[in-house]
């Protein structure tokens, strides 16, 4: 197939990168010579007679009780470095207990068939169960009593788990290992929650009397060590050198070619993806592909489909597989995967975690997922046997996917990108002591995981006085503070920080439940009159039952598909620091109220993605507050440049779109982590300005796109003038003459109504603007 892509000469110039990484051989090293008979007798089972080195260095840290992170690729056998040191243990303490934690229900019955096979081989008892919302009563019971292996995930430890702590006290009196798996998907406000989380259980773990060792595993991210070290709060020793051996992987980089050289239009990224996978599932490469939303793996999979059917082959063989799906839709999906009965599958970021699904020969990106992290572990998807694999990035026309397909190098020598939490944030800190002080009493002077006694008890104080723990003293004469509250704490605090409840999706009709979706994605999917989209069918959303959230959808065959259209408008409320950047900028940082409103929604044609049509959506507005970066340009230096006022506003948001770019690739993140938009820092509304100007001063915001915020804007904050001189570097660099989506966005054309000057490209415009204001603050 490769070589039929090199013989086209329309298809391969557009093919911006064609590298291969070489294969490795393995580092191995032997069992210990200790190792219990059970276990070495089921490894030897497996084939397994040695280690490799990295597993060997997990099992030797494990024993001797530390503390440690796992960071090493995709497929290179993470598993048995937690899995090895848990049944030795049991092997020489059949009353020990072990607690594992995975990010998602999926992901945990996926290791619990293969952990239960494993005990079982080696002659141990214990069982292992997954305890979650689908886990029926009897089997509760027998979790809570027997069970050697509880697997769950972070919600359910939260909610089910630490507030029942006294049902559960045979597992935390025994616990002696505590193993959490894929440590780099636990970032920003997720990230910070489990912290919090964690602190909890270590000290209902105290109360019971044990001290577990902690094993996390993670993908390659760049600070596994700090990671788990500000996730944990203790100490943590690292393994990350890995000793698994690796195929060949060619990766290569596909950017779309300009359909319009004018505005820097590329040719569609989705149908280009769809155009390469179906050359690749027709030569009978087993291929995964993954879009970046729901939406887009719909569109491709009945793009793909409609293929298969006007060449006469099975579209069966090609499947859908995303967070929405019922559970049975899922386990389908993997185990015909596993058994090579589906040549594609077409997924969002749900498959890009360690389930197991056998060896894929092919993985296709459509769009950059942004970061380099979540990149390389999609592509550690293929090649999982030690064979050679195609990782293959389709770039779409966003400015950070043209930023790297005009250098796709850096994909293969990029540092990895650091993950962030801050579980001190106040929001969410105090929200889990609320949870804590359900759990078990404080006593003055006790901290809270790495939290020092007075902020913890200053932060109880505060629990005081809105009546939530009552203080009482002690014998000692310390106060005690005890939950006072009727609620139930846990059941009020999210983890990921959306709607607790899902939407669910009902069909008129046959009142099944096809699906079901988080409520603040509901509101650009499922309002009245959205296209929702199911296994390549097409469903109409009739009714949005926004108070009980249910959605009621008609299946219909309509030639389009809908995108909604939202409105952010972010208001400041706090302004923690100001600075002046020269005398033609300001900016600041502090917390702000992001508050977003879908307003509408486009008709989109399938195959040609032509517009067709408009419709208005009724909802309310949905609102945040987090943290931001602002930088606020005067009325004066709007008036100044040599151009219509709303040319120069125009402009002004492609210098965001610059800025947002750069900030996301200096800082490491998904784009995704990073709002922007331009607004104003004060009411327009407001008392009459003092120059006598009309309207407002523009303000660009960067902020934080999650709930309290976890220190990006901050870091932006600090870097606010280099950020201005790497945007104007972006705009300068890039070869297009008028703007691009790579850099600044397409010319903005002629003003209709404005005064007669002679139209300028946006482009050429932001320059002007960034080298005012940055030129005179270096």
């Amino acid at each position: 197939m490769l070589q039929a892509w090199r013989s086209d000469r329309q298809l391969w110039p557009s093919f911006a990168l064609d590298e291969v990484t070489p294969a490795r051989e393995g580092i191995y090293a032997s069992l210990p010579d200790d190792v219990a008979p059970g276990v070495r007798q089921a490894l030897q089972g497996r084939g397994i007679d040695q280690l490799f080195s990295h597993q060997a260095e997990a099992f030797r840290l494990a024993r001797s009780g530390k503390n440690l992170v796992i960071a090493t690729p995709t497929a290179s056998g993470k598993s048995l470095c937690y899995n090895l040191p848990l049944l030795e243990r049991f092997a020489r303490e059949p009353q020990a207990r072990a607690l594992y934690l995975f990010p998602t229900k999926a992901l945990s019955r996926d290791q619990e068939e293969s952990l239960r096979v494993f005990l079982r081989e080696a002659g141990l008892e214990h069982g292992a169960i997954t305890f979650d919302g689908d886990t029926p009563a009897d089997a509760r019971r027998a979790a809570r009593e027997r069970a050697g292996v509880l697997l769950t995930n972070p919600d359910m430890l939260h909610t089910g788990i630490l507030p029942h702590h006294a049902n559960w006290a045979r597992l935390f009196s025994n616990l002696h290992y505590i193993v959490i798996d894929e440590l780099h998907t636990y970032r920003g406000v997720f990230g910070s929650h489990l912290a919090n989380v964690l602190r909890r259980l270590q000290r209902v773990a105290r109360f019971h009397g044990s001290s577990p060792v902690f094993i996390f595993a993670s993908a390659t991210i760049g600070n596994p060590k700090a990671h788990a070290e500000r996730m944990l709060g203790q100490p943590v020793e690292l393994v990350s050198e890995s000793g698994a051996p690796s195929g060949e992987r060619r990766v290569m980089v596909y950017n779309p070619p300009v359909v319009n050289a004018e505005l820097g239009i590329r040719a569609s990224y989705l149908k280009s993806a769809v155009r390469l996978v179906a050359d690749l599932v027709r030569s009978n490469v087993s291929t995964l592909l993954f879009g970046q939303s729901r939406n887009s793996v719909e569109v491709m999979l009945k793009y793909l489909r409609d293929r298969f059917v006007e060449e006469k082959l099975d579209p069966a063989l090609i499947q859908g597989y995303r967070g929405g799906y019922l559970p049975g839709t899922r386990r389908a999906t993997e185990a015909a995967l596993r058994a090579g009965e589906v040549r594609c599958v077409v997924a969002t970021n749900a498959l890009e975690l360690g389930i197991d699904i056998g060896s894929l020969d092919a993985v296709v990106c459509a769009g950059y997922p942004g970061s380099v992290a979540a990149l390389m572990q999609r592509f550690g998807r293929a090649g999982r046997r030690g064979h050679g694999s195609l990782a293959l990035l389709v770039t779409s026309s966003a400015p950070l996917d043209q930023y790297l397909a005009a250098d796709p190098r850096h994909l293969i020598g990029a540092p990895v990108e650091h993950a962030r939490i801050d579980p001190d944030n106040v929001e969410i800190l105090v929200q889990h002591l609320k949870c804590a002080a359900f759990e078990l009493p404080f006593e003055e002077g006790d901290g809270f995981g790495d939290v020092p006694p007075e902020a913890t008890t200053d932060a109880l104080g505060f629990l005081t006085q809105h009546q939530v723990v009552h203080p009482s003293p002690s014998a000692e004469g310390r106060r005690v503070f005890h939950w006072s509250a009727d609620a139930y704490p846990a059941n009020h605090v999210s983890l990921r920080s959306v709607g607790w409840d899902n939407v669910v999706i009902i069909e008129l009709g046959t009142d099944r439940t096809l699906a079901e979706m988080d409520f603040r994605s509901a509101h650009t999917m499922l309002h009245e009159q959205a296209i929702y989209q199911h296994e390549a069918e097409q469903y109409q959303v009739e009714k949005f039952d926004y108070e009980n959230h249910k959605a009621y959808v008609r299946k219909v065959a309509p030639d389009y598909f809908t995108d909604a259209m939202t409105y952010v408008k972010v208001n400041v409320i706090q302004t923690d620091q100001e600075a002046p950047m020269g005398p033609d900028l300001r900016s600041g940082f502090g917390e702000v109220s992001v508050i977003e409103k879908v307003v509408g929604y486009k008709k989109i044609k399938f195959h040609t993605h032509e517009n067709v049509g408009y419709g208005e959506v009724n909802l309310p507005e949905m609102q945040m507050h987090t943290t931001s970066l602002w930088l606020t340009v005067p009325e004066q230096v709007v008036r100044s440049m040599n151009a219509p006022r709303p040319a120069v506003i125009d402009a002004l948001r492609g210098v965001a779109n610059a800025l947002r770019t750069v900030a996301c690739v200096g800082l490491m993140i998904d784009p995704r982590d990073l709002g922007k938009t331009l607004g104003s820092k004060d009411d327009a509304e407001g008392p009459p300005r003092k120059d006598g100007a009309v309207g407002f001063d523009p303000t660009i915001f960067l902020y934080d796109n999650v709930p309290g915020g976890v220190g990006l804007a901050a870091r932006l904050f600090d870097q606010r003038q280099e950020l201005l001189w790497r945007a104007h570097r972006l705009l300068e660099s890039c070869p297009c003459e008028d703007g691009c989506p790579a850099c600044i966005g397409p010319a903005a054309g002629s003003i209709p109504g404005g005064p007669k000057v002679e139209p300028r490209p946006r482009k050429a415009l932001g320059m002007e603007i960034l080298s005012v204001l940055g030129s005179r603050t270096q």
